[in-house]
């Protein structure tokens, strides 16, 4: 009987040493990943790397992970040949492969989500425009046009919607008068653009665009994405 119980209790202590080395071993290798995981062109000021399941020994040994997330925080790309800024890029990678160098190579699908503050999507634009979250899924825009040496402001409700899998464009819904021929255009040339998404891995595109209070989610997905730097 104590002898059994000798086995039990070495059992245990080995067992808390595997998990503890397992731990460790993705630890590593998630900040490793960090800073070799690339998301097409963009640029982004820090990435987090969070390696999913268990055992991960397993899994790396397999050179293959079934789940990984990854958040890509101050992301620079471009929209329309113009810069813009995503405060923060999620995704959700499934079935992911490793190269020869155990750094991750390639994820057989992925979702994520796209957030754009609404300074940095007015900045975007190319108009001098102020953007806000409006209600009802819209956007409030605001821009001003000089006529006849009086500057004339209107903010506008408009709404964003998706094209070809990767433009934003961003209408006014309407635009309030006051019975000057032309006006409409004029106020339509600083609130309503299109900008397309530049610089996301081959094989992602944009599928959905939703005003949120807190900045424009962008939702992303693709197969067969390459993760490593060419």
């Amino acid at each position: 009987m104590r002898a059994l119980r000798v086995l039990l209790i070495l059992a245990v202590v080995l067992g808390g040493i595997l998990v503890g080395v397992d731990r460790l071993a993705v630890a590593y290798v998630e900040s490793e990943a960090a800073g070799k995981v690339r998301f097409g062109t963009v640029r982004p000021e820090s990435t987090d790397v969070d390696i999913k399941g268990f055992p991960f020994l397993t899994q790396i040994t397999g050179r293959r992970f079934d789940e990984v997330d990854v958040k890509l925080t101050g992301v620079q790309t471009s929209a329309g040949g113009q810069s813009i800024r995503i405060g923060e890029l999620t995704a959700e990678l499934r079935d992911v492969t490793l190269d020869g160098d155990y750094a991750i190579d390639r994820a057989r699908t992925a979702d994520g989500t796209a957030l754009i503050g609404y300074d940095d999507l007015a900045a975007a634009s190319g108009h001098e425009a102020k953007v806000e979250y409006g209600e009802g899924g819209k956007l409030k825009v605001t821009g001003g046009v000089r006529v006849l040496g009086r500057m004339i402001t209107r903010t506008v409700t408009s709404t964003v919607t998706l094209v070809n899998g990767n433009t934003l464009r961003v209408r006014a819904d309407s635009v309030p008068g006051e019975g000057m021929p032309g006006l409409e255009q004029l106020i339509r040339s600083r609130t309503d653009f299109d900008r397309r998404v530049e610089g996301l891995p081959k094989g992602m595109r944009l599928t959905k665009v939703e005003p949120r209070p807190d900045g424009l989610a962008v939702m992303v997905a693709g197969e067969n994405v390459a993760l490593t730097a060419p």
